[in-house]
C-alpha cells in the first residue's frame, strides 16, 4: 500500500524512506532533482534509471513515478501511456522542460498526477507534488473500489429478485418466510432459487433448487430455470412434464456439461391436507408440525442435467389440517458436525429444529437454524444456504 502524506512524515522520523522512481536519462538534471530531494530532507529512496523499458520493469515496486518525457526510447507521452497501463503501477509526475511545458498539462490530461517545469521547482514543491500524487492515487483507488462495491451490491440485488421472487399466491392461510446465505458469506448469491405459484385449480405449487457452483453465471442460470419453471405452470403443463423442460433449459443455457441443477418440487392439494412430490437430485423437505420428521427421501431421482432422459418419481404425503414444512437446499443439510465430521443431513438438523420450534417462532427460526448449524461446523457453511418455511395457519 502506497503511503500517505502522514504516514510519509512518520516515515521521515523513523527514519524510513518511501521508494520513488527517478527516470531521467540526462545526468545532470537526475543530480538536480536528487539534490532538491535531499535538500529538505525528503522521506524518500530515489532509484534511478534511463529509460522507459527500465521503467516498466520497476514502476510496480514504487510509490511514485518522476518521469521525463524526453528519454531515449519514448516519443511524445508515449512513456506515460506504457506507465498507465501497467496494473496496480504509481502514480507518474511528469518532469518538463520551459519550452515544452504544455505537455506538461497533455500529460495530466492523460492520467499523469501532476506535472512540474525543471528549474523552477525547489525541494519542498517537489515533494509535496509527490506526496499529492501519492494520495491521489490513493483517493481514486479507493473511489474506484467503492464503485465496484456498488455495482457488486446491485448485481446481488438484481440477482436475489430474479432467484427469490415474490410468491404467486393468494391463500390467507398459507404463510411463508424465506432466508438465504451465501456461502463463505460471499458477497454474490450462488445458484439457489426457489418460487411458489397457485394455480386456477387451487393448486400451490412449490419449486426449491440449488445450481451447482457458486457466482454469477450460476445464479444466472438459476434465475433462468425459476422463470421457466413459474412460466410451464403458468402455461398449465403437467407437473410430470416440468422437469424435463427444466433441464432442456439447464442444458442450453449452462456453461459446461458438468454444471448440474437439484430441484424439489410440490404441488399442494387445493383442500392442502396433502402434497405430490418430486425430487430430482435434491434433499426432501422436513415436516416441522403436527410432528417433526423429514419427508420420504426414497424416491430421489437423478439431478437435472446428468442423465439425457429424466428419470423421476412422485410421491404422495398426507399433511393434516394444521402443518408445517421447511425446504432447504442441501448447504445446510452438508453442513458437519465439527471440523473433518460428518455431514449433519435432516438428522443431524431436526434436533436443533425440535430445540428452536416452535418456541422461537417462525420469524425467528430460519436464522436462529443457520446459526445453529454454523456453529456445530465450526465456521460458515461452504455452500450457500436457501430456506423456505411454508406454514398452514387457520383462522381461530
Amino acid at each position: 500500500m502506497r503511503p500517505s502524506a502522514a504516514e510519509g512524515e512518520a516515515a521521515r522520523l523513523a527514519g524510513v524512506s518511501w521508494p520513488l522512481l527517478l527516470v531521467e536519462d540526462d545526468d545532470g538534471d537526475a543530480f538536480l532533482v536528487s539534490a532538491l530531494l535531499e535538500e529538505v530532507s525528503a522521506p524518500v529512496e530515489v532509484t534511478r534509471v534511463r529509460t522507459v523499458a527500465e521503467a516498466v520493469l520497476r514502476t510496480q515496486s514504487t510509490a511514485c513515478v518522476l518521469l521525463d518525457l524526453g528519454l531515449p526510447d519514448s516519443e511524445g507521452l508515449s512513456a506515460l501511456d506504457r506507465l498507465l497501463s501497467i496494473d496496480g503501477g504509481a502514480p507518474v509526475v511528469v518532469l518538463t522542460g520551459l519550452v515544452d511545458e504544455h505537455r506538461g498539462a497533455e500529460a495530466v490530461a492523460a492520467g499523469a498526477q501532476d506535472y512540474l517545469v525543471k528549474g523552477q521547482v525547489d525541494g519542498r514543491d517537489l515533494v509535496r507534488a509527490v506526496r499529492y500524487a501519492i494520495e491521489r492515487e490513493r483517493a481514486d483507488t479507493a473511489a474506484r473500489a467503492l464503485r465496484e462495491s456498488e455495482l457488486r451490491a446491485d448485481e446481488k440485488a438484481r440477482l436475489e429478485r430474479g432467484l427469490l421472487p415474490r410468491p404467486l399466491m393468494d391463500d390467507a392461510t398459507l404463510e411463508h418466510r424465506t432466508r438465504y446465505r451465501p456461502g463463505h458469506r460471499q458477497a454474490l448469491l450462488g445458484g439457489d432459487f426457489y418460487d411458489m405459484v397457485s394455480t386456477r385449480d387451487g393448486t400451490v405449487h412449490v419449486l426449491l433448487g440449488d445450481v451447482c457452483g457458486h457466482g454469477p453465471d450460476e445464479a444466472a442460470l438459476g434465475v433462468s430455470l425459476r422463470i421457466a419453471w413459474r412460466t410451464l405452470v403458468l402455461a398449465g403443463v403437467p407437473d410430470a412434464d416440468r422437469l424435463g423442460f427444466l433441464q432442456e433449459v439447464l442444458v442450453s443455457e449452462r456453461e459446461h456439461d458438468e454444471i448440474f441443477a437439484t430441484v424439489c418440487a410440490l404441488a399442494i392439494a387445493p383442500d392442502r391436507r396433502s402434497l405430490r412430490m418430486t425430487l430430482a437430485g435434491h434433499p426432501p423437505p422436513a415436516l416441522l408440525s403436527p410432528r417433526v420428521t423429514a419427508l420420504p427421501g426414497d424416491v430421489v431421482g437423478p439431478a437435472l442435467g446428468i442423465l439425457d432422459e429424466l428419470v423421476s418419481d412422485e410421491v404422495t404425503v398426507e399433511l393434516g389440517e394444521q402443518w408445517a414444512l421447511l425446504l432447504a437446499t442441501d448447504g445446510l443439510l452438508e453442513g458437519r458436525d465439527g471440523p473433518g465430521g460428518e455431514p449433519l443431513g435432516w438428522e443431524g438438523v431436526l434436533p436443533e429444529v425440535v430445540d428452536l420450534w416452535p418456541e422461537s417462532g417462525p420469524d425467528d427460526l430460519l436464522d436462529a437454524l443457520i446459526d445453529r448449524v454454523e456453529e456445530r461446523n465450526g465456521g460458515p457453511l461452504t455452500d450457500d444456504v436457501a430456506l423456505l418455511l411454508l406454514q398452514r395457519v387457520l383462522p381461530a
